[in-house]
């Protein structure tokens, strides 16, 4: 039987009512990678902390496209990988050394999102990482960080180095790999890679052109640094995020099964 064909039993009264929230907006979040087209077939994770148990997680089943993802089908694992709650699916624990490490070390954050992009991976291997040359990009330098490519993150001993790394800041470049945003609650970090992959995607289409670049000057950027550092404590992607949910209702509210 595969994957798709394997009876889905709700989980909504199996769990609390915080968590089954927490599970519509994290299956959610699986949709709308897939509408921008920013997912790698059954690959990458977006990781979600449980409401009330620091080392529990939800995670997307192995094998499932992100198209697919509904709120009763994700897994729920703990810090170690391990899978603690019965479920019909597998888990592919390897995606959890990145995950894993960030939300161990860093309780102030909840989810982690983590892409393989074209423009997230092109950028990822340019030597300068992303440059301010639109205001989207400009508003996020202060909050990016970077990690240097030591093969497929399957190593433990590469979770020190990735949490060091990220330090206190939201988003990271992984270079020659892809991109990654955390936050709070979901709403915050799809809203950071929303923006992160705009302006990868803005830096891809300048440097395809023989047009020499043009950034903006120095009392813009400082600008744009005192807006990004501010731009998440307004309460700004809780309404980008119901707007999108209400999006996704109207095309498809099977993520909420």
């Amino acid at each position: 039987m595969s994957i798709v064909e394997m009876p889905l039993r709700s989980m909504q009264n199996q769990v609390s009512e915080e968590e089954w929230k927490q599970r519509v907006d994290l299956a959610a979040c699986y949709r709308l990678v897939a509408h921008f087209e920013w997912d790698d077939l059954i690959y990458t994770h977006i990781s979600l902390r449980v409401a009330g148990c620091a080392n529990h997680f939800l995670f997307n089943p192995y094998g499932m496209m992100f198209e697919e993802i509904t709120s009763s089908s994700l897994i729920k694992v703990n810090l170690d990988g391990n899978v603690i709650m019965e479920s019909s699916y597998g888990f592919n624990p390897a995606g959890f050394v990145i995950h894993g490490s960030i939300l161990g070390a860093r309780p102030d954050l909840n989810c982690v999102l983590h892409l393989h992009t074209d423009q997230g991976m092109a950028v990822s291997a340019q030597r300068r990482g992303l440059l301010p040359l639109v205001q989207t990009g400009a508003l996020l330098q202060p909050d990016i960080a970077y990690h240097d490519y030591e093969g497929p993150a399957t190593d433990t001993e590469e979770r020190a180095r990735l949490v060091h790394d990220l330090g206190e800041k939201n988003l990271m470049i992984l270079r020659n790999h892809g991109t990654l945003t955390a936050g709070k609650v979901v709403s915050d970090a799809f809203l950071r890679m929303y923006n992160l992959e705009r302006a990868c995607k803005a830096q891809v289409l300048a440097m395809s052109d023989s047009e020499e670049l043009e950034l903006p000057t120095e009392t813009a950027l400082q600008k744009a640094r005192e807006q990004g550092r501010k731009s998440f404590h307004d309460g700004h992607s809780g309404l980008v995020w119901t707007a999108l949910l209400r999006m996704l209702d109207r095309r498809d509210p099977s993520f909420r099964d």
